[in-house]
């Protein structure tokens, strides 16, 4: 059963005050009444109504003074003014302070009960907004479970703060860190909320496909351009658009992008006509951009242009506090995915390693970890035997690393070497190993070497490993 609405009515004559509550009871509502502006404003600060119906001539404070205050209260107050002198100036003056509308006496009962009906419509739009909004914010900072840990509790106050604006912003911190989660989390808080929510992977589109992809195109417009194609940025008008991995982006694509954020539009490929839009552009990167721009690899005016709201996102091994609540979060959602039955306790010797580990992939690596230990726990807890070998006994591990080094050949380095040449040879062998392992199975290999299978898909087809069939 839908609630009651709440309305307040202020105006200094008895017997309109008499006649709008009338009115107003006998449409269904609850009604509270006030002499004065100032006792309006008063009793709005003890509870917010859905309309208030405020008289524009009052002695003491007058109308558009008590909208202002009203406003003050409540950016989201519905205040419908009333007055018997309705010129265009007090019209105007009342729409600038935040009124609703403006009702002239004499009126019909139907007119002002149709202007307080769109007005509750209005309000409990706002209100639904705003609970999804809290409701997405709560969801993201339950999966990051930041209140264990106090940068990531400084990084959500920041996020607070910024979400509400429309400026661009820039969330850098290495892979697996959390930055799709914080984006999601600055457009929950943000008035575009209810909007759509794109994501752009820029390492995962060929980068002859990306600007197709980011912008559209028109039928013909290149060789395979069967039909037309609406674009990801057109796709995000009205809400936000995640750029992940923005510095993979090529120089051409950089100069449009920088487009879109000054003027606004852009033009589909094969187009001659720019299309205005209306996105916020939220962006993430492991890479250093400044770095980047000094090299000359990113241009500098895009990356103060994405930069306007830098948020650093800190590796998991600098808020060690986060890795028990998070472990004992991914237990709760891997043993619920595999129907098991699995203690959130973790014994000292399991929660030492977990601890002391450092996590060169960070909470997606953390992640990876509970969850195979939840697929081989031969019980209902996890014991250390659970664990990956490295988190066990980083020591072992770097030993065996040097150990298989070696036998594949010890490196000379009297003569030098090419060291980004031996670090992809000893990946190609790492992910050679994975594969042979689990018999092709890309993803279970994937989960053997603490990848996200995308990553691992994305080395696989870069270093032309063969595979065989899972």
């Amino acid at each position: 059963m839908a609630k009651k609405a709440s309305i307040l009515i202020c105006d200094d004559e008895e017997i309109m005050r008499d006649v709008l509550g009338t009115i107003m009871s006998s449409a269904g509502y609850k009604v509270d009444l006030a002499k004065t502006g100032e006792e309006a404003v008063e009793m709005y600060s003890q509870k917010a109504y859905e309309v208030v119906l405020m008289d524009v001539s009052m002695p003491g404070m007058g109308g558009l003074t008590a909208l202002e205050e009203l406003v003050k209260l409540d950016a989201e107050a519905v205040v419908l003014m009333v007055t018997a002198y309705a010129t265009f100036d007090t019209a105007i003056s009342a729409w600038e302070k935040g009124a609703a509308g403006v009702i002239r006496k004499p009126f019909q009962n139907e007119q002002i009960l149709a202007h307080v009906a769109k007005g509750i419509k209005t309000r409990r739009k706002e209100e639904e907004r705003q609970v999804l909004r809290q409701a997405m914010v709560r969801s993201v900072q339950r999966d990051l479970i930041v209140v264990h840990s106090q940068k990531m509790e400084e990084i959500f106050r920041l996020v607070d703060r910024v979400g509400p604006a429309r400026s661009t912003v820039l969330i850098t911190g290495e892979s697996g860190t959390g930055k799709e989660l914080v984006a999601k989390a600055v457009h929950a808080a943000s008035p575009r909320a209810d909007m759509p929510f794109v994501v752009v992977n820029c390492t995962n589109i060929p980068s002859d496909l990306l600007e197709s992809e980011l912008f559209g195109h028109t039928k013909g417009a290149f060789t395979g351009a069967v039909g037309a194609k609406k674009g990801l940025f057109e796709v995000a008008d009205t809400g936000s658009i995640f750029l992940d991995e923005i510095g993979d982006l090529r120089p051409e694509t950089q100069v449009r992008l920088l487009r879109v954020i000054q003027e606004r539009e852009f033009t589909p490929i094969g187009e001659t006509t720019p299309t205005k839009v209306d996105v916020r552009i939220i962006a993430a990167t492991n890479v250093d951009l400044k770095e980047a721009v000094k090299n000359g690899q990113f241009r500098e005016d895009l990356y103060f242009r994405l930069a306007v709201v830098p948020i650093e996102i800190p590796p998991l091994r600098e808020r060690r506090e986060g890795i028990l609540p998070l472990a004992q979060h991914f237990i709760r959602k891997y043993a619920e995915e595999n129907g098991r039955n699995i203690s959130e306790n973790l014994s000292p010797d399991v929660l030492s390693p977990l601890e002391n580990y450092n996590y060169p992939g960070n909470v997606r690596e953390l992640e990876n970890i509970i969850e195979r230990a939840i697929v081989i726990a031969p019980t209902d807890e996890i014991t250390v035997d659970c664990l990956r070998p490295e988190v066990r006994d980083p020591q072992s591990a770097m030993e065996r690393m040097s150990a298989s080094a070696g036998k594949s050949g010890s490196i000379d380095l009297s003569h030098g070497v090419s060291f980004y040449d031996e670090i992809k040879n000893y990946e190609i062998d790492l992910i050679r190993r994975a594969l042979d392992q689990t018999g092709g199975h890309q993803s279970r290999a994937a989960r053997l070497l603490g990848l996200n299978p995308t990553t691992l898909n994305s080395k696989i087809k870069s270093y032309n490993i063969q595979t065989k069939s899972a």
